[in-house]
C-alpha cells in the first residue's frame, strides 16, 4: 500500500515539475525611498525580468529610513535571497548592513548613491559630481557670469547630495561676481525645501537662480517663496531627475515652472541585465557609469514626446508579458488537472479496498468493544458495592446523629462543626457516586447532577444582575478575563461565578496565562499567587511590564493573608489582593469597579484633551507615544492601515485594536482619522494652504470626502474653519 502511494506522489511531482524552470533566482531590491524616480525605475526593474522567467524580484523601500533600511536588508537576506541590489539612504549608516549581506556570499550591486565600504560586487549610477557641475556651469552661463543663487541640496550625508554639492561648488568658485546667498538642507522631498525656505530668516527676493539638487525640492522652493512674496519674476529654478510624465521635470520644464533640469537616468533593465550577468557567471563590469544630459526649454518638448512613446510601448510590452502568463498558467493548470484525475482514479480504487479492510476490522473492533464494556460494567458494579457501603455506614448514623437532643442543643460552635462534616460527607458520596455514573455511562444522571449544580450556582447568586446580557443588549461585547490558576476545581468555581458577567479565558499556570495574555490581551486578568512553572508574583510582574498588556488590572488570589504578602503582591504591580476564602460578591463588586475606574484617554490629539490626559498618557508612555509617534509621522500617507501601524509597532491586527480601544474606548481606525483632522485644523488657523492641499497633506485622498469627515467632526467646513 506504501509503495502505491509513494508511486502516486512520484507520478503528481513529475507532472508538475514540469512547468517550473531548473535554477530559479531571487533578487532583492532595497530602495532608500518611495518616489516617482524609483516608481520609474522600479518598472523599467519589472519590464526586464520579463526577458528573464526564473527571475523573481522582491522590492523594499525604507520611505528616508536609514534604521528601517537595515532592518529590510536584514530581512530579504533572512529569505534566502541570491542576489542583492541597494541603493543607500545615506553613505555610513546602511554600510555594515550591505557588508552582512557581502560576507554571507551574496553578491551585492550598489546602485545610484554610494557607501564607504568596498563590499560590493558592482556599482551602477549616474555621476553626481559632474552634475551639480554642469548645473553650476549652465547657471553661470544664463546669468552672464553674475548673479546670487541658492542651493537646496538633499539628504544629509547621502552620496548625491555631497557630490553634486561638490560639483556645484566647484564650477560657481572660479567666479567671483557669482554669490551663493544660502545653501539649504532638505532630504529630497517637495516638502523639505518647502519648509526650509519657510524657516529661512533672510531675504530670498533677491535671488536670481535657485538650484534644487532634484526637481522636487526646486518646485518646493517655488512654492514656497510665493507664499512668502519673494517670488520675483527673474528668478529661475533648476532641478535634476528630468522624469518623463505629467510631474515630471521635463513636463515642468516645457511648462516654464523649471528652466532646467538634468537627467538622472534609472536604467532599471540595464541594472537587472547586470544582475543576470553575475548570477548566471557571465563577465561584467564592476563600475558602470550611466549618461546623463541636460534639458532646457529649447529639447524638453522634444525629449517629453520621445519618453512618452517608451511608456507607451513599454505597457504595450507589460500587457502582452500579462497575456503570455495567462496562457502559461491555463497551460500548467491542464497538466496538473490532467495528473490530479489520474491520481484520483488511483486513489479511489485504493480508498475502495481500505473501507473494504476497514468494515472487517470494525466488525472485529465491535466484538471486542462489547466484551470490554461487560467487563468494565462488572468491575464498576464490584467497586460502587465497595465504595458505597463505607459511605452509607458513615453517611446514615450521621444523620440519625443530626436528629437528636444533643445535636439540637449543642453551642454555635459545635453546630457549625456538625454542619461542616455533614456538608463534606454529603459532597464526598455526591462525588463518588457522579464518578461512578459517568464510568459506567449513565449520562441522565451526570446530566442531573450538572442542573442542579447550576440551580445551586444561580441560588447563591440571589437576583444578581447578568451582566452579560447586559452587554449583548447594549450591543457592545462583555469584557474578557482571564483566569490563572493551577487547581481546576478553582477555576469551575470561579467560571461559575464570573461567566454570567464576563467573557472567559482560562490557563493552568503563570507562563500559559502569560502567553494567552500576550495573543488575547484581556480586559483583566484574576491570578493564584501559588502556582507552578510561574508563580503569580512573577506572573504579575511580567503582565505590568510588558509593552502590550501593561493597562490590563491583575486581581491576585490567595491564602497567603498576611501583611508582607499583601505588599509583595502590590508591588509586583497587582490592582487588587484578595485572600481566600472570598465572597463571590465582593470579588464581582472589585471586578466591576477596576474595569469602571481605568483611565480612559478619550481624545489623544485635541487640544483640550492633551493637558487632561497628560498625567494618564505618562501612565501610558512607551505604548501611547509610540502610537502617536507612528500616526504623525505617517500621516500623509493615505495608504497608511491599521495592519502598518501594527507592524510598525510589532504588533498583530488584533493586539493593537483591543490594546487601543482598552486604552482610549476609540478604534485605531477612528484615532487615525481624528488626529488627521485635528492636524488639518491646526493648518487650516495657522497655515494659508489651500483646502485641498491639506488635505492631501494629512493624508486624505479626496478633499471632498476630507470637507466631509471635517464637518462631521466639527460641524462646519473647512473654510469656515479658517475665517
Amino acid at each position: 500500500m506504501r509503495r502505491i502511494v509513494g508511486l502516486i506522489a512520484l507520478f503528481i511531482i513529475f507532472f508538475t515539475s514540469c512547468t517550473t524552470d531548473s535554477k530559479r533566482y531571487k533578487i532583492g531590491i532595497s530602495q532608500c525611498s518611495d518616489d516617482i524616480w524609483r516608481e520609474k525605475q522600479n518598472a523599467e526593474l519589472r519590464i526586464g525580468a520579463f526577458f528573464h522567467n526564473n527571475v523573481e524580484l522582491r522590492f523594499a523601500a525604507a520611505y528616508d529610513s536609514d534604521e528601517r533600511q537595515v532592518q529590510q536588508i536584514d530581512s530579504l537576506v533572512a529569505t534566502g535571497i541570491d542576489l542583492l541590489i541597494v541603493a543607500p539612504n545615506q553613505v555610513a549608516t546602511i554600510s555594515p548592513a550591505i557588508d552582512r549581506a557581502y560576507d554571507k556570499g551574496i553578491p551585492v550591486i550598489v546602485f545610484e548613491r554610494k557607501t564607504n565600504s568596498q563590499k560590493y560586487t558592482a556599482y551602477m549610477g549616474a555621476d553626481n559630481y559632474e552634475m551639480g557641475r554642469v548645473m553650476g556651469e549652465y547657471i553661470i552661463s544664463r546669468l552672464h557670469g553674475k548673479g546670487k543663487v541658492l542651493e537646496i541640496m538633499g539628504l544629509k550625508g547621502s552620496s548625491p547630495a555631497i557630490e553634486r554639492h561638490n560639483g556645484f561648488e566647484d564650477a560657481l568658485k572660479n567666479h567671483p561676481n557669482m554669490e551663493k546667498i544660502a545653501t539649504l538642507q532638505g532630504d529630497w522631498t517637495e516638502q523639505s525645501a518647502y519648509q526650509a525656505i519657510k524657516d529661512y530668516k533672510g531675504d530670498l527676493s533677491q535671488v536670481d537662480f535657485v538650484f534644487g539638487q532634484n526637481d522636487r525640492m526646486a518646485v518646493g522652493v517655488r512654492k514656497a517663496l510665493k507664499e512668502k512674496g519673494q517670488l520675483s519674476d527673474k528668478t529661475f529654478f533648476c532641478g535634476i531627475d528630468g522624469l518623463p510624465g505629467d510631474d515630471g521635470g521635463i513636463r515642468l520644464v516645457c511648462d516654464s515652472v523649471l528652466d532646467a533640469t538634468y537627467i538622472y537616468p534609472t536604467h532599471g533593465d540595464q541594472l537587472l541585465q547586470m544582475a543576470v550577468d553575475i548570477l548566471e557567471g557571465k563577465t561584467y563590469d564592476k563600475e558602470v557609469r550611466l549618461m546623463s544630459a541636460l534639458v532646457t526649454r529649447e529639447n524638453a518638448r522634444v525629449l517629453y514626446m520621445q519618453n512618452e512613446e517608451i511608456v507607451r510601448q513599454s505597457q504595450n510590452l507589460e500587457k502582452l508579458h500579462q497575456q503570455a502568463d495567462n496562457y502559461l498558467q491555463e497551460l500548467d493548470t491542464q497538466r496538473v488537472i490532467s495528473a490530479l484525475f489520474i491520481a484520483l482514479v488511483v486513489l479511489l480504487l485504493i480508498l475502495a479496498a481500505l473501507l473494504y479492510r476497514y468494515h472487517i476490522q470494525k466488525m472485529h473492533m465491535e466484538e471486542e468493544r462489547g466484551k470490554m464494556e461487560r467487563e468494565k460494567l462488572d468491575f464498576y458494579t464490584q467497586a460502587a458495592h465497595e465504595l458505597r457501603t463505607p459511605l452509607t455506614l458513615i453517611e446514615g448514623p450521621l444523620n440519625e446523629f443530626a436528629s437528636t437532643d444533643v445535636v439540637r442543643h449543642a453551642d454555635n460552635k459545635a453546630a457549625e462543626m456538625f454542619g461542616i462534616v455533614q456538608r463534606n460527607v454529603a459532597n464526598l458520596s455526591h462525588l463518588v457516586n457522579k464518578i461512578l455514573d459517568v464510568q459506567v455511562g449513565a449520562p441522565a444522571q451526570d446530566l442531573t447532577s450538572q442542573q442542579v449544580d447550576e440551580l445551586t450556582v444561580r441560588k447563591g447568586e440571589g437576583e444578581q444582575t447578568d451582566e452579560a446580557s447586559t452587554h449583548e443588549a447594549a450591543g457592545v461585547e462583555a469584557p474578557t478575563l482571564l483566569i490563572v490558576d493551577d487547581n481546576a476545581d478553582i477555576r469551575s468555581y470561579l467560571r461559575a461565578i464570573l461567566q454570567p458577567h464576563y467573557q472567559l479565558l482560562e490557563a493552568a499556570d503563570g507562563k500559559e496565562g502569560l502567553r494567552m495574555a500576550h495573543e488575547q490581551v484581556p480586559d483583566l486578568i484574576v491570578s493564584d499567587v501559588m502556582m507552578p512553572v510561574m508563580n503569580g508574583l512573577e506572573f504579575c510582574q511580567e503582565v505590568k511590564s510588558d509593552f502590550l498588556t501593561s493597562h490590563v488590572p491583575v486581581v491576585l488570589l490567595t491564602a497567603r493573608a498576611l501583611s508582607k504578602h499583601q505588599i509583595e503582591g502590590y508591588q509586583s504591580g497587582a490592582d487588587a489582593y484578595i485572600t481566600k476564602p472570598f465572597h463571590a460578591d465582593v470579588l464581582l463588586a472589585r471586578i466591576s469597579n477596576l474595569l469602571k475606574n481605568r483611565t480612559l484617554l478619550h481624545d489623544l490629539w485635541s487640544k483640550e484633551g492633551q493637558q487632561e490626559t497628560k498625567k494618564a498618557a505618562a501612565k501610558e508612555d512607551p505604548f501611547i507615544s509610540r502610537f502617536k509617534e507612528v500616526v504623525e509621522e505617517r500621516m500623509a500617507d493615505s495608504n497608511l492601515s491599521v495592519e502598518d501601524i501594527g507592524a510598525e509597532m510589532h504588533l498583530s491586527r488584533v493586539q493593537l485594536y483591543r490594546k487601543v480601544k482598552a486604552i482610549t474606548g476609540k478604534s485605531p481606525v477612528d484615532l487615525l482619522r481624528k488626529a488627521r483632522l485635528t492636524r488639518a485644523s491646526q493648518l487650516l488657523t495657522e497655515t494659508s494652504a489651500s483646502v485641498s492641499e491639506i488635505a492631501y497633506q494629512v493624508g486624505f485622498t479626496s478633499p471632498s470626502y476630507f470637507t466631509k469627515c471635517f464637518k462631521d467632526e466639527y460641524g462646519k467646513v473647512p473654510g469656515d474653519a479658517r475665517s
